[in-house]
């Protein structure tokens, strides 16, 4: 377990701490993954090197950081908190799961004691931030909730109506409140956010940052624009009008077929038309002052929307096929529309075409409190590894790590041949080491996890 977790990196699930000396700091990680979406704290390691010092004490400071979470975390938490041995030292690992808060540091309050995890940093969450997390406690999205300022005759119906017969999804009225559109208040029918987000009349008074600002940028950063616009459509026109400002601004092969020219696009349409919609169903409409933005540069294209990804889902199980919609009533008409074909598939079809198209595949990211997908037109080199190498990661995905001993013996030579072939790769970043320190003779080498 213990190699496993050394393994990893700092980051959204995952921290290392030297000991319990700013016991403040250990407390608002806790806090933070809680919210979030859980993690481990593991305690005894120093967070840059990942060197095990161990605790000179592990039973007491475990003791002490139990009192510390049941004091100063409010609600309740009880996290896993374990001693584990590593060699001869004892760690303390925190397992911290994700439940519905929010949680908070009691000694400073429900507002100002309310911390999130965005990569591997704590942040104090803003009032928006402690919203959605309440939302979720309510099991109600943002785009659910009934739109006050508006009222049933802001809805564009006639669009909305022609949208749905040409999916050969006829709508109504009883439709529109099956989907999410429609929500009794006091005694009569207003529209939902998600409604006015879709088809509002007064959409941009209402959610003046429910655009698109589209730019295409000459070079590869963004010194010099050659064109730029803002798409303030209905949000399923939206995305047409998305697809059609990057297909203009991205280039065109031709090849020519026994019976006509074929166009081969410079990115896959079905990977680009995947990151827009995933863009427009996954942003938060809630974050005033913040919009989605597509940027078009010669090598790639970066789409970036507000909001990272809903409490509870870590990018792994999201590209795992994992699916939480944070719009639940957008998802809801652009399924029906179409637009989606079946939930928790964006990120993996969007995969398997750059692997199909031979281009490198999709980037995702979250930064800070926007989630990006970066778009590569970089055909993908085929890398050929000497033997060695393709022995190695055999080895270790049915053992799991290997010390340079092993290594040696598994490639047949010398255990200096062996170590410099293991630097090598950690330096590249197939492997990672685990160990008490960089002389540790013992010291193990794993598969790098992120």
């Amino acid at each position: 377990m213990i190699i496993s977790l050394l393994a990893r990196n700092e980051g959204k699930t995952i921290e290392f701490k030297r000991n319990l000396a700013s016991p403040g700091h250990v407390i608002r990680t806790v806090v933070a993954f809680a919210n979030t979406v859980g993690g481990t704290l593991v305690i005894g390691v120093r967070d840059r090197t990942k060197e095990v010092i161990g605790l000179k004490n592990a039973l007491a400071e475990e003791e002490r950081l139990a009192s510390l979470v049941a004091d100063t975390v409010r609600p309740q938490l009880v996290p896993d908190i374990q001693v584990q041995a590593f060699r001869n030292r004892e760690l303390i690992v925190v397992k911290v799961p994700h439940v519905v808060g929010p949680y908070y540091v009691k000694a400073e309050g429900p507002e100002a004691g309310v911390y999130v995890r965005l990569g591997s940093t704590n942040r104090r969450a803003g009032p928006e931030t402690i919203a959605e997390i309440k939302r979720l406690a309510r099991n109600t999205s943002f785009d659910e909730l009934p739109c006050r300022e508006s009222d049933s005759e802001a809805i564009d119906f006639r669009v909305a109506s022609e949208l749905f017969s040409g999916a050969s999804r006829p709508v109504s009225r009883a439709k529109f409140r099956t989907l999410g559109l429609l929500v009794d208040r006091h005694g009569r029918q207003v529209p939902t956010n998600g409604a006015v987000l879709l088809f509002g009349k007064n959409r941009g008074e209402l959610f003046p940052d429910a655009v698109i600002r589209c730019a295409r940028f000459k070079g590869k950063d963004k010194t010099r624009f050659i064109d730029q616009t803002e798409i303030d459509e209905y949000l399923p026109k939206a995305v047409e009008s998305t697809v059609a400002f990057i297909e203009r601004h991205t280039r065109q092969a031709f090849e020519i077929g026994r019976l006509k020219r074929q166009t081969i696009p410079e990115y896959p349409t079905a990977v680009v038309r995947e990151a827009v919609i995933n863009a427009v169903v996954h942003a938060d409409y809630s974050i005033g002052g913040s919009c989605t933005q597509v940027a078009v540069f010669d090598t790639r294209i970066e789409i970036t929307n507000p909001g990272f990804l809903p409490f509870g889902l870590t990018l792994e199980a999201a590209l795992a096929g994992v699916s939480k919609l944070r719009n639940r009533v957008i998802g809801r008409v652009f399924r029906e529309l179409g637009l989606i074909e079946q939930w928790g598939s964006g990120m993996g079809r969007m995969l398997a075409e750059s692997r199909k198209h031979g281009i490198q595949p999709p980037r995702f990211e979250e930064l800070g409190n926007h989630f990006r997908v970066t778009l590569s037109s970089e055909r993908v080199a085929r890398t050929r590894h000497p033997v060695w190498h393709e022995e190695l990661e055999r080895y270790l995905v049915e053992t799991g790590d290997v010390s340079t001993k092993e290594a040696a013996r598994l490639w047949k030579t010398t255990d200096r041949t062996a170590r410099t072939r293991l630097r090598r790769l950690v330096k590249e970043g197939m492997l990672a080491e685990v160990g008490t320190g960089p002389r540790d003779p013992r010291r193990r080498y794993v598969l790098h996890r992120q």
